[in-house]
């Protein structure tokens, strides 16, 4: 009877894991990004992995597992490698709100991020910042300073934002749809409300967009060798109103990430 249960017991872990293996990691740095992709999903079973909770379900009909990453690269890191440890993903994607640094963009567009890089490491010298790679701790080898999304989720996303139904924003000047655009997403542990800090970014790594978590994201993946996709929703320009136009930006552009984020799943 003990071999009959240990037999089945293991049968069920080596289905477990193969079925594992087609599961895709959702993050989210805040909770009003993830509470309508949790609304939304199906089957729906929550389980709290070192204080981290992770909901797996059915979502758009895809397998996936869910998790908020907090705020900042550590709290990212860590999050994202305890989904990859214990769910094996095949693919993550990360849906959040940014700062935009290209002024062609308004709170409210999306972001399909194309490469993702640090903006505060490296050194402070007299003439400004210099960008260094990180490394490997395993053997130290250099890791790229630009990281890649995955150029098929990047084309999944391209493809489906043409055909989803986003919130439209209430801006000054009237109510519009978000412009979706891919672009090159930068990160560091400091809330940008600067236009000399923008300008900066934007001329030294011609960035779209400023945020705390992707390059954590990011590089953990590459080192765990798993694709990944940014999706970042514009809650301001990251200038001296941003505090300002985070409060009324906020909200719309998290449901605008999910509602991208559901659609780039679906195709999955």
């Amino acid at each position: 009877m003990r071999k009959k249960y240990l037999l089945s017991l293991l049968l069920f872990a080596s289905s477990f894991n193969t079925f594992s293996q087609n599961i895709t990691g959702v993050l989210g740095a805040f909770p009003p990004e993830l509470v309508l992709l949790r609304s939304k999903m199906e089957n729906r079973k929550d389980t709290v992995i070192a204080q981290t909770l992770f909901s797996k379900g059915m979502l758009n009909g895809k397998l996936i597992v869910l998790a908020q990453t907090g705020i900042g690269k550590v709290n990212a890191a860590i999050t994202t490698t305890l989904m990859i440890e214990h769910f094996k993903p095949s693919e993550i994607v990360f849906s959040g709100i940014a700062g935009g640094v290209d002024t062609s963009l308004n709170p409210g567009d999306i972001v399909i991020g194309t490469e993702v890089k640090y903006h505060d490491y490296g050194a402070i010298e007299d003439t400004g910042m210099i960008y260094t790679p990180t490394k490997n701790p395993y053997d130290m080898a250099e890791n790229p300073i630009t990281f890649k999304c995955d150029s098929a989720l990047i084309q999944k996303a391209v493809s489906i934002s043409k055909s989803l139904t986003f919130e439209k924003v209430k801006r000054e000047n009237g109510s519009f749809f978000p412009t979706i655009t891919k672009g090159i997403v930068v990160t560091g542990d400091v809330f940008v409300a600067s236009e000399i800090a923008t300008k900066r970014l934007r001329k030294d790594l011609n960035a779209a967009v400023t945020e705390m978590e992707g390059a954590a994201i990011a590089q953990t993946c590459y080192q765990q060798k798993v694709p990944f996709l940014i999706i970042r929703s514009l809650s301001d320009n990251a200038n001296k109103k941003a505090s300002a136009d985070v409060k009324n930006f906020y909200q719309i552009a998290a449901e605008n990430a999910a509602i991208m984020v559901m659609g780039v799943v679906g195709k999955i």
